[in-house]
């Protein structure tokens, strides 16, 4: 008996964990469906999960190029910010003079509501694609600036010191100490601004656009039709939580002695 007992399978930390966050997920649609029936909530106000699913199946043949729509634009745009925001980061982190300059600039920049900038885009560019990119490229560049710039920013001078005895030049150090240095900001902010990217995409394709999952909720809503809003809502979810996951994966691989220990124990 104790034999079988101390062979019995033992689930992880890791695995407990992952289990526990799935059923907290399905419970809470279970509860949003046993809700909704219980208080006759009507699908106009707020729809049950399997009627947001029966409209995902329904309208899937319509629904799948605007999601396709809606994905490479935000890659597009994403990508753009990535480069914008590493150089605008490397930039300001590394140079005191341009961090006086240009930061309060940024600051302002993003200050700004991404909404307004919508029409401005379509003045210049017109109509489709491009506004949705640029806008994507805006909202998730910021917090690629401001991460890969406190990753420079705080780099220990130890290893500056270290480098320059070895008479090091600044893009030396910067090659060798202050990138390497910066990487888990640099794939925390990664993490964020694919979500806004997201966010700025749907915007534009909401206010200049044809095609896209924005649109589509427009049509939806514009005819009542609320099933196919939060199907589309679901859509925007599982592509949003997807790339986030896969940026995770990267970071693992690529920066895993930047782990948390918590997260090492767990590996």
């Amino acid at each position: 008996m104790n034999a079988n007992i101390e062979s019995a399978p033992r689930f992880s930390l890791a695995t407990r964990r992952r289990l526990a966050s799935t059923a907290v997920i399905v419970g809470f649609f279970v509860v949003w469906e046993v809700v909704c029936l219980a208080f006759h909530v009507k699908e106009i106000v707020l729809p049950r999960p399997t009627q947001i699913i029966a409209a995902l199946i329904t309208y899937a043949p319509a629904i799948w190029p605007h999601a396709v729509q809606t994905l490479s634009t935000t890659l597009a745009g994403f990508g753009l910010g990535i480069l914008a925001g590493t150089f605008l980061g490397a930039l300001i982190g590394s140079s005191r003079l341009a961090y006086d300059a240009g930061y309060p600039l940024l600051i302002g920049f993003s200050s700004i509501p991404k909404v307004a900038l919508v029409p401005i885009f379509v003045l210049w560019f017109g109509a489709g694609t491009v506004p949705a990119i640029l806008t994507a490229m805006i909202m998730s560049m910021f917090p690629i600036v401001v991460n890969v710039a406190a990753g420079l920013a705080t780099t220990e001078p130890e290893l500056e010191d270290v480098m320059r005895a070895w008479r090091a030049s600044k893009l030396d150090i910067l090659m060798n100490v202050g990138l390497p240095r910066t990487m888990p900001y640099f794939f925390a902010s990664l993490k964020v601004s694919v979500t806004l990217a997201f966010v700025g995409v749907v915007i534009a394709e909401t206010v200049a656009s044809n095609r896209g999952i924005g649109n589509l909720m427009m049509i939806a809503s514009s005819s009542f039709d609320v099933p196919l809003v939060f199907a589309g809502l679901l859509i925007l979810a599982v592509m949003g939580v997807s790339l986030y996951a896969m940026f995770s994966l990267i970071e693992s691989r690529a920066i895993g002695w930047a782990k948390r220990k918590d997260d090492i124990a767990l590996g």
